[in-house]
């Protein structure tokens, strides 16, 4: 079964991190670093992967709410400066590998004419690192970042990949791994499946209205040919 439609494109938009990469390593370091350079103690590590997927102005003000909006700035470069510290000093891509099947799954449905984008709460110079760094930027027909549009739950960034391929709600799917990306593909009018090896819980992507729950890759394909096929 082809999951390309008759006379039109379909597109599958992708989070980032908790769903095509692991970056966690970076992720609860860096939070921590950023507040103890700030003489603050840091958020315990559940608190941080919580807000995974927010833009990071609104991440950190989720895990500093005691601050009036835009009092937590330092703390937003402070995150900055020491994830690019620590992603120089582990390794590099190293301690955030693709998840297993990711490349795979991301080659099969390029070799369906399926079109495939990413929104994600990194910054646009993260999303181009990640593209790099992994190879895996000439799959993606689109790129929505924490610089191009509001922070998830809002749908800008599902909407803005839908404009820049010309694909219909309908034929769009979000994967992702927190309930956020749930809720802005809910918002766009755009169907959305969970993982179950990301940052939220999966009973939180089942009330967030996710459509099936992957627990692999190998999933993901015949999630698609199914949702699809019943629409």
């Amino acid at each position: 079964m082809s999951i390309a439609p008759k006379g039109g494109r379909r597109l599958v938009i992708f989070d980032v991190d908790g769903t095509l990469i692991d970056s966690q390593a970076y992720i609860l370091a860096a939070m921590r670093a950023a507040f103890e350079v700030n003489g603050l103690a840091p958020p315990d590590d559940a608190a941080t992967l919580a807000i995974v997927g927010l833009s990071l102005p609104e991440a950190i003000g989720q895990l500093h709410p005691d601050f009036p909006a835009g009092s937590n700035d330092h703390l937003v470069e402070s995150y900055k400066a020491q994830f690019v510290r620590l992603r120089r000093e582990m390794g590099g891509e190293a301690a955030a590998p693709m998840y297993p099947g990711a490349r795979a799954a991301l080659e099969a449905i390029h070799a369906r004419g399926v079109l495939m984008a990413c929104a994600t709460g990194k910054a646009r110079r993260g999303l181009d690192h990640a593209w790099t760094a992994h190879d895996i930027g000439h799959f993606f027909a689109a790129g929505q970042t924490a610089d191009d549009a509001p922070s998830k739950p809002a749908p800008g960034m599902v909407l803005n990949c839908l404009a820049a391929t010309g694909v219909d709600p309908r034929d769009a799917v979000m994967v992702g791994d927190t309930s956020f990306d749930a809720e802005m593909a809910r918002a766009a009018g755009v169907a959305s499946i969970g993982v179950s090896w990301g940052y939220h819980p999966v009973e939180a992507l089942h009330r967030a209205g996710v459509r099936t729950v992957l627990d692999s890759f190998e999933e993901l394909l015949p999630a698609l040919d199914a949702l699809w096929e019943a629409a």
